[in-house]
């Protein structure tokens, strides 16, 4: 089996990468647009406005992967898809308070940054807590793990209530 090398222009030291690395993050990508399309359709489907930002992160840019809405509460989202464990670095986390707070005029209490896990067909959302940005005190990267019961519930906004999986496995 011979190996194709191609030139990567977005790298800045002209390094080389493998037909075969290129298809893996063809493949990773993908995977991430699928469940930032799945989680679009999950809120539209429990009421929310959503949208899908279509930038190739990462970005300096202060967007988040999802934006929905629902009533007088703006959401930003940054999705990870994996199959028992996701990590969400500091950066990204950042991401989410600096959209929130740059361009969305309203008070705390209706800006939900959150971190939303698609682990196989599971769905876990942490709302992360505006304090700890305040104060500096955002962790170097969040993980949530498939055993992990999140804190933001999506139906019908019932403040962190904990639910039993329905069908599609909220929690």
């Amino acid at each position: 089996m011979s190996l194709c090398y191609l030139n990567v222009s977005d790298n800045a030291e002209g390094s080389v990468m493998k037909t075969d690395d290129m298809e893996r993050l063809r493949r990773w990508r993908r995977r991430g647009f699928y469940s930032e399309s799945a989680l679009v359709k999950l809120l539209q489907k429990n009421s929310y406005y959503a949208v899908r930002v279509p930038v190739s992160n990462p970005s300096l840019s202060p967007l988040p992967d999802v934006i929905a809405r629902r009533e007088e509460h703006v959401y930003a989202f940054e999705v990870k898809n994996a199959s028992y464990y996701a990590y969400f670095p500091k950066q990204q986390i950042h991401k989410l308070f600096e959209f929130l707070h740059e361009f969305v005029p309203l008070g705390e209490q209706q800006k939900h940054p959150v971190l939303a896990a698609h682990l196989g067909k599971r769905w876990i959302f942490r709302e992360m807590e505006w304090q700890s940005w305040k104060e500096g005190k955002v962790l170097q990267q969040e993980r949530i793990v498939k055993r992990d019961i999140g804190n933001f519930k999506l139906s019908m906004r019932g403040d962190f209530e904990e639910t039993e999986p329905a069908e599609s496995m909220i929690t």
